[in-house]
């Protein structure tokens, strides 16, 4: 048996109420809310976030592979995964890889992963975003999800992969140049046609292979909604349960779409249920899997809905910052000057993933990581603090210091079971901090000069 082992998804704190974006931009909007990447998180921040929920629920499984799908990666000519790779401390002898640069390319990588025989784990996210008033804009959302595939020799399998299959076709639906922000369409009606053909020639595929005719649960998404809209109306058989596609709440987020979806979905299904996942995007892919008893055993407390459901609104005019469409005065502040390439690859460990360390004799944490010998009595050894909860001791709200969304919220932490750092607070504002207040570790973006991101560990309210 293979299929997936695990999932996880990720959803940003910020939620964009869409009709507060006509009354600026003079158009675009519509009801409900989309998901909102901060100013400090990028698609490899938010595929760490997503990975640690999946590894979280995995239950100590090894994965050879990680891929790592997006359509905005952080960097180009270098591969992003690294960095997912070394802040979830998997060894140098699993390979870390992008697949970029197109929505499909995340059930790409589902595909490659499922038909590969050793373990992996599949991340994928994306920021999803458009000129101001359009429909990208308010349709769009950004977010991340990973699974971890392997078969019962790597751990227990939560979802049995019965079968899938793809159709694929040269059309031009969607498309944007690299550099641009924005995508630009083809007449509407046009893509809805090639979808709906695709999608049935996909599905009867599948059929074919895996004998399922009508699924328990159904997760259709793609890039054109009016296609995966009627596509879902053809494909629902009388007993299937359509499963939410996450519009109204998330939005669409790209390359990390489908997998979210389908995270959500495993989340509220039942042991024995078929859940069928198709995608469109540049053709269309259809995925089969049936839960297993395991499934029970494997839910996690950070669902993809109690992540929707804590979210915190965002002003329209700050996501327009955030977003790099809306100048604003910056603090009159010197710029940070970009990060040494040597000095990262010294503190790896400490940097990417938040490990610091243990005296084996006294028990004490030190955050950063004392260093070896400076101690002559002290038996180090290293103390990963990634998933350490801690409490505020102090704050300070800095409305003076540099950033590009202040002010910057600083809090020194007591980290449970020891350890004590200062280190900023994000995902919150300045009236809601409190002495006192529980927080956790997220893997965040400090800033970028130069073109290199210099990544760290930040801490945010323990929500739920």
């Amino acid at each position: 048996m293979r299929g997936l082992i695990a999932s996880g998804g990720y959803v940003p704190y910020r939620r964009l109420d869409r009709r507060t974006i006509a009354a600026v931009a003079g158009a675009g909007g519509g009801s409900g809310t989309r998901a909102v990447a901060s100013y400090d998180e990028d698609t490899t921040t938010m595929a760490v976030e997503a990975c640690r929920v999946a590894l979280g629920a995995a239950q100590g499984v090894d994965p050879a592979a990680l891929w790592f799908a997006t359509t905005m990666p952080a960097y180009a000519d270098r591969t992003n995964a690294t960095a997912i790779h070394a802040a979830l401390r998997l060894g140098s002898e699993v390979i870390a890889a992008d697949a970029a640069g197109a929505v499909r390319s995340g059930v790409a990588a589902l595909r490659a992963a499922l038909l590969a025989p050793e373990p992996a784990i599949v991340a994928t996210a994306d920021l999803r975003t458009g000129l101001p008033g359009s429909a990208d804009e308010a349709t769009g959302g950004d977010g991340a999800a990973a699974v971890v595939v392997g078969d019962e020799a790597d751990g227990a399998v939560v979802a049995e992969y019965l079968g899938g299959a793809s159709a694929t076709g040269e059309f031009l639906d969607r498309w944007r140049a690299p550099g641009e922000l924005r995508s630009k369409l083809w007449e509407e009606r046009f893509g809805e046609g090639r979808y709906s053909a695709l999608g049935e020639e996909a599905w009867e595929r599948a059929v074919k292979r895996t004998g399922v005719t009508d699924a328990d649960v159904l997760v259709v998404v793609g890039t054109h909604a009016r296609a995966a809209a009627a596509l879902t109306k053809r494909l629902a058989g009388t007993g299937t349960t359509v499963a939410d596609t996450l519009a109204a709440s998330v939005g669409h987020t790209g390359a990390a779409h489908p997998l979210l979806s389908l995270t959500a979905a495993l989340e509220a299904a039942h042991p024995g249920q078929v859940i069928a996942l198709v995608s469109l995007a540049d053709g269309a892919d259809v995925f089969v899997f049936r839960t297993t008893a395991a499934l029970a055993d494997r839910r996690t407390a950070r669902t993809v809905a109690a992540q929707i459901a804590a979210g915190g609104p965002i002003a329209y005019g700050k996501f327009l910052t955030w977003r790099g469409l809306l100048t604003v005065e910056p603090p009159r502040r010197p710029e940070p000057a970009r990060v040494s390439a040597s000095a990262a690859g010294r503190s790896v460990a400490w940097k990417f993933g938040f490990v610091g360390s243990r005296d084996a004799a006294t028990g004490e944490v030190r955050m950063p990581p004392a260093v070896a010998g400076a101690d002559p009595g002290a038996v180090l050894e290293p103390a990963p603090m990634a998933g350490v909860a801690g409490t505020v001791a102090t704050y300070t709200v800095d409305r003076l210091a540099y950033s590009p969304s202040p002010p910057v919220m600083f809090a020194v932490v007591d980290f449970d079971g020891g350890g004590r750092l200062p280190v900023e607070l994000t995902d919150a504002d300045p009236d809601g901090v409190a002495i006192g207040m529980r927080v956790e570790p997220t893997f965040r973006r400090l800033s970028t000069a130069d073109g290199i991101h210099n990544y760290f560990w930040k801490v945010r309210p323990l929500r739920g």
